[in-house]
């Protein structure tokens, strides 16, 4: 793999990103910790060794935070090769099946249904051994750690106040998981993928409260203009 096809992207200060995938895009997110970056999510497993090389590019993995522990986002950490860190309420969910056991595929519509329990068994790495826990408040670099439950029970984003940029994970969607392509308005996951669609809206809410500038949810974006009221429309 040529170091082009791995250089990250940077996005904001000391914040770097890399998108792979297809059909789905996937965001994986670079921040300045010490010498290093630590690694929010790392994508699916296919996705791995791009993650890898461009945190070596940037210093090397700190660790990696998972912002959720299903398959597009945990696949890649066995290849990036550092501590798994993630908030205290998916650890099981790290540690077993990744939240599939809270998945209900038959809620997509009926073509696709098997295809995408296929590619979601094909993306993942299997369980992880989890180094250490994430709580709301915790640092990650300049960066603070935000629980926004509802797309998993410890579904977590990162916030920094300095220039109101916040890292979603699947807070919000930009896209239909039948038809991933971009979108332009946010929406509550599909409920196919939830924990809950309830704490999915309140967490949304919660987002909205912090009047972000800029969101990069897990998949395409960014979100920008009246993030806000863009955010309140879609609950």
């Amino acid at each position: 793999m040529s170091a082009m096809a791995s250089s990250p992207t940077q996005i904001a200060d000391g914040t770097w990103r890399i998108t792979r995938g297809f059909p789905l895009r996937i965001n994986v997110f670079f921040v300045r910790e010490g010498d290093g970056v630590a690694v929010f999510d790392t994508g699916h497993k296919p996705m791995g060794p791009a993650v890898r090389a461009a945190a070596d590019a940037l210093g090397g993995a700190t660790r990696v935070i998972l912002g959720n522990p299903h398959a597009d986002h945990r696949g890649g950490a066995g290849a990036v090769g550092a501590p798994i860190h993630c908030h205290a309420d998916d650890r099981e969910n790290v540690e077993g099946d990744g939240g599939a056991h809270d998945f209900d595929f038959s809620l997509l519509p009926l073509p696709v249904r098997g295809l995408t329990r296929k590619t979601f068994g094909a993306w993942d790495c299997g369980p992880l051994p989890v180094a250490g826990t994430l709580a709301e408040g915790d640092r990650v670099g300049d960066f603070e750690v935000v629980h926004l439950p509802g797309h998993s029970p410890g579904c977590i984003g990162l916030w920094r106040a300095a220039d109101r940029l916040a890292i979603t994970n699947d807070c919000f969607a930009l896209f239909h998981p039948a038809l991933p392509l971009p979108g332009k308005r946010p929406r509550v996951p599909h409920s196919a993928f939830n924990w809950s669609d309830a704490r999915c809206a309140e967490s949304i809410a919660k987002l909205a409260a912090l009047q972000p500038e800029t969101c990069w949810p897990a998949h395409y974006g960014p979100l920008t203009g009246d993030v806000a009221a863009q955010l309140r429309a879609a609950v």
